[in-house]
Order: C-alpha cells, then sequence, then structure tokens
C-alpha cells in the first residue's frame, strides 16, 4: 500500500532533540490548517462534517477541533463518551456490534445511533423505545454495504468478499427502514472523490425509493479532503447536487484528513549491526508504536529522506521487541547509521498514535502538542511503567 501522504511541511525545519526518544509530536497549526480546508468543504457544500475519533482522538485538541467542525463520530461506548465530554457538537455512534449493557449510556451521549443490520436495530428496539421514554432524544441509522470495492488493499476495504461491515444493499426492504432515520455507508480508506462518485453511482437506484422517508445520508470517512490533489471542487459540487435531488442532510466523516501530514513519530538509534546490509535497530517498534506498516502493509515516508536518496545504499530499520518481523523497512538515512541518531516517520497523528501496544513490555511513545506558528512545545502526555503493568493483572 503506497501512502499518499509525507509532507514534512513546517517538520522540516523542527530541532528532533527537543523532544524524549520515542516521541510523537503534532503541530496544532497544521491540525488547524486541515480543519480550514474542511470547513470550508462543510460550509460551501451545506452539509455536517463529523471527525472521526477513530483515526485521531488527541482529545487536548478537542476545543480545536470543535471551533471548525459539527462533532464527532465514535465506535462505541469509549468514543462517546470522550465525544460527549471533550468536543462540542454531535456524537454519532456506529459499533458493528453493540452489547446490550451499553446501549442505555450510548442512548444517552449520542445524537445518532447507527446499527450495522436491521436484525441488531430490531432486537435492540426496547432499550432504545426506554431510552426515549427517559428523555434522550436521538436518530437510528443503518448501515449498508454499497458492495462496490473500491479499495486498495482488501483487509481495509468494507466492500472486500463477505464483510463484516454494513447490511448488504441487495437485501435491503422496506421493512428494513421502520423506525430509521438515516442511512450510513462507509467504503473508502485514504482516497479522492472519483471513488465516492462512483459508488453513488452504485448505491443510489437502490436508495432512490426510499429518500422521503429519511432525515440524512451519512457518507462516512476515508475521504483524503485535505490532501493537495484532492478534487475538492468536484466533491462540493457534488455534494450539492445530492441534496439538491434526495432533499436530504448530508454528513462526511473524515478522520485522516484532520490530521493528515500533522505529525511526526521521533526515534533513537540504538545500535547497527552488518548483516548482508546495514540493520539499525531503533526505539520505534512497528508492531507497538506503527501496526499499520505491518498490517497494511505500507513504507511510512521519513523526515529529510528525498527521492534522490533512494540510490543511496539502504538501511534496514527495526524495533526492538522480540518479532523477528518488527520492521518498518529499508531507508536511506538522512543522519548517520550510528547509535545516537535521531530519525522521524512523517504522517504518524493519525491511527498510528491510537493504535500503539506495549507488546514486549516496549515503552510508550510520549505525545508533544508544538505549534509551527508561535514554535510553542508542550508534553501533552507522558507514559512510563505504571501504563504497561495497569493494562495487565
Amino acid at each position: 500500500m503506497e501512502t499518499r501522504a509525507g509532507d514534512p511541511g513546517a517538520f522540516a525545519r523542527f530541532d528532533l532533540n527537543r523532544v524524549p526518544s520515542p516521541a510523537f509530536v503534532v503541530d496544532a497549526a497544521a491540525v488547524r490548517r486541515n480543519l480550514a480546508i474542511l470547513k470550508d468543504v462543510r460550509d460551501r457544500s451545506g452539509i455536517k462534517l463529523l471527525a472521526a475519533l477513530k483515526a485521531f482522538s488527541m482529545w487536548s485538541l478537542g476545543g480545536t477541533v470543535a471551533a471548525y467542525l459539527d462533532g464527532v463520530c465514535a465506535s462505541g461506548l469509549y468514543e462517546a463518551r470522550l465525544g460527549r465530554e471533550e468536543y462540542g457538537g454531535e456524537v454519532a455512534t456506529y459499533c458493528a456490534g453493540y452489547k446490550a449493557d451499553d446501549l442505555p449510556e450510548i442512548c444517552a451521549l449520542s445524537d445518532h445511533i447507527i446499527f450495522n443490520s436491521p436484525g441488531q436495530h430490531a432486537r435492540f428496539r426496547p432499550i432504545l423505545d426506554a431510552a426515549r421514554t427517559e428523555g434522550h432524544g436521538f436518530d437510528v441509522g443503518l448501515r449498508i454495504n454499497p458492495l462496490h470495492a473500491e479499495g486498495e488493499v482488501a483487509k481495509y476495504d468494507p466492500c472486500q468478499p463477505h464483510s463484516r461491515l454494513g447490511f448488504p444493499i441487495d437485501q435491503l426492504r422496506p421493512e428494513h427502514l421502520d423506525g430509521v432515520d438515516g442511512i450510513h455507508f462507509h467504503s473508502l480508506c485514504e482516497q479522492d472523490f472519483v471513488p465516492l462518485g462512483r459508488t453513488w453511482a452504485a448505491v443510489e437506484p437502490s436508495l432512490k425509493r426510499y429518500f422521503g422517508q429519511l432525515k440524512w445520508l451519512n457518507f462516512g470517512g476515508g475521504h483524503h479532503i485535505t490532501r493537495a490533489d484532492y478534487q475538492r471542487e468536484d466533491l462540493i459540487a457534488f455534494l450539492q447536487h445530492v441534496r439538491s435531488e434526495t432533499g436530504l442532510e448530508l454528513y462526511l466523516e473524515p478522520g485522516e484528513a484532520v490530521a493528515l501530514d500533522a505529525g511526526i513519530l521521533v526515534g533513537e538509534i540504538l545500535d547497527v549491526i552488518d548483516n548482508g546490509m546495514p540493520v539499525a535497530i531503533t526505539d520505534i517498534s512497528a508492531t507497538c508504536h506503527m501496526p499499520d506498516v505491518i498490517e497494511a502493509p505500507y513504507r511510512p515516508a521519513m523526515l529529510g529522506e528525498t527521492i534522490s536518496d533512494l540510490d543511496a545504499p539502504l538501511v534496514r530499520l527495526g524495533g526492538p521487541s522480540c518479532l523477528a518481523g518488527d520492521i518498518i523497512g529499508d531507508f536511506a538515512l538522512p543522519v548517520p547509521a550510528e547509535p545516537g541518531q535521531r530519525i522521524a516517520f512523517l504522517d504518524q497523528a493519525h491511527y498510528s498514535m491510537v493504535k500503539t501496544n506495549t507488546f514486549n513490555g516496549v515503552p510508550l511513545p510520549a505525545i508533544w502538542l508544538w505549534d509551527s506558528e508561535t514554535d510553542a512545545l508542550r508534553e501533552v502526555r507522558r507514559f512510563d511503567y505504571a501504563d504497561f503493568k495497569n493494562r495487565l493483572s
């Protein structure tokens, strides 16, 4: 999988020695830049736009997000609580499988509760009715599977064969929408406008008969709206057209787009050996700190590595864990391959931060917030042994 981001932006002038290693550094100015782009799309198209917490849930910036967008989308109880506590606006919650014990609190926290199947909605209607009796107001949504695959990698494509995400659109019947206010679908991953247009062309004929009874449509996430080459004018025109044709309120739920190219992961070389090529051990672990590098897989962009450098001798970088596959990739380093040298990977604010783990007792990176416009730098969170121990028993 090829990353389509990796612009160093202001990080090209950031001194990596200003923070401990390993550490995530997020540029607040870059986040504001992304949010301003998203707000412009929202305002000009007349839709609502929610930030996907699953991709970027750095809640110390919750107030910043709230100043630009309409709220957040959550993937379950904990994210719904975080959204209600730390962000302003709406909370739209979708989960592939709700637990009955969680649902009353989710009803109290959420403006939209989106179900993965009509069967699940039907089973939980008594809980929804009870919540409304207690004074909680919320819409109900149904996630559909468009059965139209656009993903580059199957494991990240919600429309892969036998997908568990969303109700197959070819099975949708009128009775499935009894008590349903909106339709949700999410089938993109780091993509531009064209796949969205094709997806809508695939689902619109099946949904058209229901427009008169629905209140909203949610196009989900995976839209790389803040990427420099994204066709934003086409998106705005499309959204305006769909609003006009359907009469429905429209939602988008970008996640990566909020934090695209807004954060780096700083690391340090701990040791170097020669095993047919230089192999450097770093305090950054692919499996613990950047699991998508292994899961996708993809090669993260490195700060300071240029296209011309790719002809230079490569150094294989890996983490300190015992996993043989804890390999970040092969890089033409911008610094000597020596212990103590600092390196950084680009575009690590989204997903990497929320997916970190402490396998093998590998320490979690600290989290720092930098503002490239003022050069203000502060530590947001430092993790220690207690964070590792308290996850266990």
